[in-house]
């Protein structure tokens, strides 16, 4: 019993690769599938603003992603799930929850967060900012940071959205692609680097408001994503990264978003 859970072990894995039950463009779907549903969503959401002419949309709808952001997971979840059952293995076997656990994974969780995500977000966010505009502080583009919607929209994103957002995120990149990409490539760090670029670069078709601000968001979130993955590979375990994730995105919803 090594690396991750028994089912989702390197040998395990190893073994139903070699067993042809693992495609090997299962990771490489894996890792473009969330940056592909994402642009789907903005696309149908963007018609549907046409349709009821809302006005400004291109910019409106920078405030309504977390909304159609479930769509991007079901569908993530829907491929995940088509592909484990190719592998013999259940969805919920990447998570590999085990409730005695909890005691110590829920502050391990708690602790990823306070060390790895003011570094990686507010340091790597100011590096982002001198490298793409030169300087701390530059005027972005209009609702990218600041976001309002509607009673209905805002109580949804608050308490559905960003559990089920969160980890889906984590079973994406770090439960289902970064140890099958290892048993392929046969390199962790190589597979760190792989993964960490596509985890990074979703979050850049999140709020398309120019080439600018999407390249900034890249290398705001590319910390953060190698931290992610490095804790992953050193603990082991997915709960504690994904009770991490969760406490991320909760801040994101509290204190970027209002009623408007």
């Amino acid at each position: 019993m090594t690396a991750f859970s028994p089912i989702n072990s390197f040998e395990s894995i190893q073994a139903r690769l070699a067993e042809g039950r693992i495609p090997r463009y299962g990771p490489w779907l894996m890792l473009i599938a969330r940056s592909a549903f994402i642009l789907i969503a903005q696309g149908l959401t963007f018609l549907l603003f046409l349709h009821l002419n809302v006005p400004n949309a291109a910019v409106v709808i920078r405030n309504w992603w977390p909304v159609y952001g479930t769509l991007v997971d079901l569908g993530c979840l829907g491929l995940m799930f088509w592909l484990t059952r190719r592998e013999g293995i259940r969805l919920l076997d990447l998570v590999s929850l085990v409730k005695n656990k909890l005691k110590t994974e829920v502050p391990l969780g708690l602790g990823l967060f306070i060390i790895i995500f003011p570094v990686a977000i507010f340091g790597g966010g100011s590096l982002a900012q001198l490298i793409v505009y030169g300087k701390i502080g530059p005027e972005f583009p209009e609702n990218t940071f600041t976001h309002t919607l509607p009673l209905l929209a805002l109580l949804y994103i608050r308490i559905l959205w960003w559990p089920i957002w969160s980890a889906t995120e984590e079973m994406t990149y770090n439960g289902y692609a970064l140890p099958r990409l290892i048993a392929m490539t046969k390199s962790r760090w190589l597979s760190v680097a792989i993964v960490a670029f596509f985890f990074a670069l979703q979050h850049s078709f999140l709020m398309l408001a120019g080439w600018q601000f999407g390249f900034y968001t890249f290398l705001t979130f590319l910390p953060l994503s190698v931290a992610m993955l490095v804790a992953y590979l050193r603990i082991r375990r997915l709960p504690p990264l994904i009770v991490a994730h969760w406490l991320m995105d909760l801040s994101n919803v509290l204190f970027l978003y209002q009623v408007g």
